[in-house]
């Protein structure tokens, strides 16, 4: 089944039913077919392989992911937040392919080989009309490609993950009931359509036949305006979004009564963060996703009973729940498993492994996008005895200390412990001695104030002093990408070009 389908069925099911946009504006499900069918035409009938976007979220975002999907291309969106130079070489790894964008981003990127602009508002107004003369296909392969997503890497070219119509349909129909949302249901949008969130926001919400409203950039108050006026009753949010939000519900005394879902994801939350949230949101139902753009989306769950039972106990080993991702789907399989590949015991911090339908694993260029039968994350983490799962960084980001790895998402959720730390950033840099030391980069909450001695000393306490940071920089703000990823490297080179010499122990 192409992901055409999905949409196909979601205007059967209930054709008046708005899916897009405001109440008092929005789409419905038939006129989002009409306007989907017309723009797969439309792209069926011009030159290129595949079908991209360089847009901020709107209507356009779905027109142009269900016409590409119709007319048998692959669907890129691309990231507009990248400077003129990588998103021009972008452009062209594209090529040939039809480029769905505004005037701004033609000028930045300028003419290149094999691409067809058509311009956004065209879209639009010709997705109105049935008058296109492309033929569509009789029928899509379902193992053809239906998206690609250039991965946000710090160093080297950015990998195309390869996602085919049979991997974003099996986590959309193993995951989401068909027609069950209710028609006052609609979700808030914030996370760009270049990232796989953006893409299964659009897919499940359509399938689920819950309207999506868009945000074209995150700003708090904004955002809680936005909930007040149009009802929203599902969001996302990565980590860094929730806090801001949360103050500005704290501050002016909000009444948000019809949000009922959030789910955050795209980083670590720290735990008093979800903590706060849970207190001042207890009609929402809270869930950890973890997944990433070659499995199609999520692969692990902490669902809203998981965190209210962790956030009413008592017992150390159920609250620390709360810091994990939950437990895998059941249509996934998740192993854990050291540096030659072999399962570790529980409670071992390995490599995140998974299998599954919805899992892809492959890249254009790099192997010719083939799935392996395993696909291994990159990430740390660990089960616990009931089978929760806990992340403890990128492989990467693990710091060699004298020979033993240390796991910085372990140090930095100790800092977090602290009232008086906001965020935290530890990383390893070169060491003469040790090979890599553990260093530190911490913001404060306002208001609050302490030593570097005596949050290391807090520290320590609570871990070995191989673990301690040897220093730690003050700062008003760490860098994040526009998902709430921590851009360790950028905190990596910073502190290592600090010369600043070893603490006393």
């Amino acid at each position: 089944m192409g992901l055409g389908m999905l949409l196909e069925m979601a205007a059967e099911a209930g054709a008046d039913r708005i899916l897009v946009g405001r109440r008092a504006e929005g789409l419905t499900a038939s006129e989002l077919l009409k306007r989907a069918r017309a723009a797969a035409r439309r792209f069926a009938g011009l030159p290129g392989e595949r079908v991209a976007l360089i847009d901020v979220n709107s209507s356009a975002v779905p027109i142009t992911l269900f016409g590409a999907a119709m007319a048998g291309k692959p669907f890129v969106p691309l990231n507009y937040r990248l400077t003129d130079d990588r998103l021009r070489a972008l452009v062209r790894r594209t090529a040939p392919a039809i480029l769905v964008a505004g005037p701004e981003a033609r000028n930045r990127v300028g003419e290149v080989d094999g691409i067809f602009w058509l311009d956004r508002a065209e879209l639009l107004a010709g997705s109105s009309s049935d008058d296109h003369p492309g033929n569509l296909p009789a029928e899509i392969d379902p193992d053809a490609i239906a998206l690609l997503l250039y991965t946000s890497g710090t160093t080297g070219d950015p990998k195309s993950a390869v996602l085919r119509h049979n991997n974003l349909t099996s986590y959309i129909f193993s995951t989401v009931e068909f027609a069950g949302a209710e028609e006052t249901e609609a979700a808030l949008v914030s996370v760009p359509p270049y990232h796989i969130a953006g893409v299964s926001a659009v897919l499940s919400s359509v399938y689920s036949g819950r309207r999506i409203v868009y945000v074209e950039s995150f700003d708090p108050a904004a955002w809680v305006e936005l909930v007040r006026t149009e009802a929203i009753t599902h969001a996302m949010v990565v980590p860094t979004m929730l806090n801001r939000i949360l103050d500005v519900i704290e501050a002016g005394g909000y009444d948000l009564g019809s949000l009922r879902h959030i789910s955050y994801g795209g980083g670590p939350m720290p735990v008093s963060v979800i903590e706060r949230a849970l207190r001042l949101l207890p009609q929402a139902g809270f869930v950890n996703a973890y997944g990433l753009t070659e499995t199609a989306s999520t692969i692990a769950l902490l669902g809203p009973e998981d965190h209210r039972v962790a956030f009413a106990s008592n017992d150390p080993k159920v609250r620390m729940r709360l810091g994990s991702v939950g437990q895998p789907l059941p249509s996934v399989s998740v192993s854990i498993r050291d540096a030659e590949g072999r399962p570790v015991p529980t409670g071992e911090i390995g490599e995140v492994w998974v299998r599954g339908d919805q899992v892809s694993g492959g890249y254009l260029d790099r192997n010719d996008g083939v799935k392996p039968d395993w696909f291994n994350t990159r990430d740390a983490g660990r089960f616990d005895g009931a089978g929760y799962l806990y992340l403890h960084g990128r492989l990467d980001d693990v710091i060699v200390r004298g020979g033993e790895n240390l796991s910085p998402g372990e140090i930095e959720a100790v800092l977090l412990d602290h009232s008086a730390v906001a965020e935290a950033a530890v990383v390893g840099v070169p060491d003469m001695d040790w090979g890599e030391k553990v260093v530190a980069a911490v913001v404060l909450e306002e208001g609050q104030a302490i030593s570097e001695g005596e949050l290391r000393d807090f520290v320590r306490a609570r871990l070995r002093s191989t673990m301690t940071p040897e220093f730690i920089q003050f700062r008003d703000a760490l860098p994040f990408n526009e998902t709430g990823k921590l851009l360790r490297r950028v905190v990596r080179d910073e502190l290592a070009a600090i010369d600043r010499p070893a603490a006393v122990k």
